[in-house]
């Protein structure tokens, strides 16, 4: 049975560093083909997606959150870790992290 275990304080002081960690157990967040996600939902609003590590270390985030977010992992502690910078009361939330075993993809291009 696949668990995911998020960590971190619960309480962060406007304009610091939001930090949490996932640890997996009953899988391998190198296993070809999972992607180890995060996503959250502040009070009274939808899910948002934050962003993503693939099991080949690349990782991937929404636009909106790129600029002050980053997803690192330690193989060695089957974690990955979730930061966001210079957070504002914006950024209160429910953090979720999430494991998706299927990775698709296709290249649209937009253009005229």
């Amino acid at each position: 049975q696949v668990q995911l275990q998020e960590s971190g304080p619960g309480l962060v002081t406007p304009s610091q560093t939001l930090s949490l960690t996932c640890t997996v157990s009953g899988d391998s967040i190198t296993t070809s083909g999972t992607g180890w996600h995060w996503i959250r939902q502040p009070p009274g609003k939808g899910l948002e997606w934050v962003g993503f590590i693939h099991n080949n270390g690349g990782t991937l985030y929404s636009p909106s959150l790129q600029s002050r977010t980053s997803i690192s992992r330690d193989t060695s502690k089957n974690q990955f870790t979730l930061q966001v910078r210079s957070v504002t009361p914006e950024d209160t939330a429910l953090y979720c992290s999430v494991r998706v075993t299927t990775i698709g993809g296709t290249q649209v291009t937009v253009s005229s």
